[in-house]
């Protein structure tokens, strides 16, 4: 069977004697269309003209997004540069490019990747989910190891997802290894301002323009991502609700996954909303303002979910939990935020929001983080964490033996002062 084949390449030269070279010789590959710009191409592609393409990495607009709707269209992606660029072959690397041939490459070179890459795309091959993360030994003594991402997420209501997920990311980062902090909220994302940043620049939707345009590495990530304090690093969120769609899928997973490589942790402040209803209205790919939440939650190894310890939030968290566990294959940790007196009843609040959890969720293991409220003023009012702003309180106790959790270390043994 012959497979059909596109070609954008922008040197009009290279074109006509790679076409030229698959059409005489008989490899099993055939091209259809030869496309004039990434529009024709696209435009080509949606239409299931080809089922590869073959493409220069000069090729003008070309980014991560434009190669996603090629992968949506169920399209392989062949990649040509110049003999000897390695500043292109790295770009079309970077942007997800498997194979990637210098523009003199025989025709049967040509026609051997076409097939790998249509081989490949058909038959799904993802990577080793089995594969457990790293532990903190091994990221310490194996530079090649990858870190951990920690996605903390909650149903709507202000759960305090903002505050376990900062506080979190600070014990995390109390242990001695770097911490990359995300603020992901593309409804209101606020760590910024929860820890005094004043610089209103929007780290990830940098770190995502990078990404975007196959640009972004470890150093370009940390250039772009501020130093609190060390270990600690933050990718401030987008300023501007309406600002959403600088945060593309695509992308945001290529941020995930060069901050892997930059951090023993990755902790992402997710939004609450879980509705994917862009990808059931539109036949074609469509932006998702939940994509930062939904990519996250994807890519998680831990999950913490939090929810209210009040009657509305754990309503709220009760009717989501399992559309949140449904998205993610990583490990959840349940977290019932601002447990007090009262609201619950006048018994034991620990006890009974235990009991609701597991009558109604089947969740047995909670951690309980007490309702603080003078302490988190305190660091609020500061732009500082708890454990800076103050250091004894009960709720970065419980958020400390969180960090220990999520990280697989033994808690830290508090001293008693005399």
């Amino acid at each position: 069977m012959t497979v059909p084949v596109l070609t954008a390449v922008g040197d009009a030269r290279w074109e006509a004697d790679l076409s030229a070279g698959l059409s005489r010789d008989a490899h099993g590959v055939q091209v259809v269309r030869r496309c004039v710009d990434l529009a024709d191409l696209l435009a080509a592609a949606t239409a299931g003209l080809a089922r590869a393409v073959i493409l220069s990495a000069d090729l003008r607009r070309l980014d991560r997004e434009a190669l996603s709707r090629l992968a949506f269209a169920q399209v392989a992606v062949v990649g040509l540069v110049g003999a000897g660029d390695e500043g292109e072959d790295r770009r079309l690397r970077q942007l997800g490019v498997r194979y990637v041939l210098p523009h003199d490459a025989s025709s049967q070179a040509v026609s051997t990747a076409v097939l790998a890459a249509v081989d490949e795309l058909a038959g799904g091959v993802e990577g080793d989910l089995s594969t457990a993360p790293p532990t903190l030994a091994e990221f310490v003594t194996n530079p090649a190891a990858t870190g951990q991402v920690v996605a903390v997420w909650g149903p709507v209501g202000s759960p305090g997802r903002t505050t376990i997920a900062v506080n979190l990311a600070a014990e995390l980062a109390a242990l001695g290894l770097p911490v990359l902090l995300v603020d992901a909220d593309t409804y209101g994302g606020v760590v910024g301002q929860v820890l005094g940043v004043l610089d209103e620049a929007p780290g990830l939707a940098a770190a995502c323009r990078l990404a975007n345009n196959g640009a972004l590495d470890v150093a370009a990530l940390t250039g772009v991502a501020l130093e609190l304090r060390p270990p600690l690093r933050l990718l401030t969120g987008i300023t501007r609700a309406d600002r959403w769609l600088e945060i593309r899928a695509s992308a945001f997973a290529n941020v995930l996954e060069v901050a892997r490589s930059a951090a023993a942790f990755v902790v992402i402040d997710c939004g609450f909303c879980l509705e994917q209803d862009e990808e059931l209205a539109y036949d074609t790919v469509a932006p998702r303002r939940n994509a930062a939440t939904l990519v996250g939650l994807d890519a998680a190894d831990v999950v913490v979910n939090v929810a209210g310890a009040d009657p509305v939030g754990l309503a709220r968290f009760l009717r989501t939990a399992a559309d949140c566990a449904a998205l993610t294959t990583g490990r959840r940790v349940t977290v019932a935020n601002r447990v007090r007196r009262g609201v619950v009843g006048p018994g034991d609040p620990r006890r009974e929001v235990a009991v609701a959890l597991e009558r109604y969720a089947g969740i047995t293991d909670v951690l309980m983080v007490p309702d603080d409220p003078a302490a988190i003023d305190a660091a609020l009012a500061s732009g500082r964490t708890l454990a800076e702003a103050s250091p004894g309180s009960p709720a970065r106790a419980a958020i400390r033996t969180l960090a220990a959790q999520v990280a697989g270390v033994p808690e830290p043994v508090r001293r008693r002062r005399r």
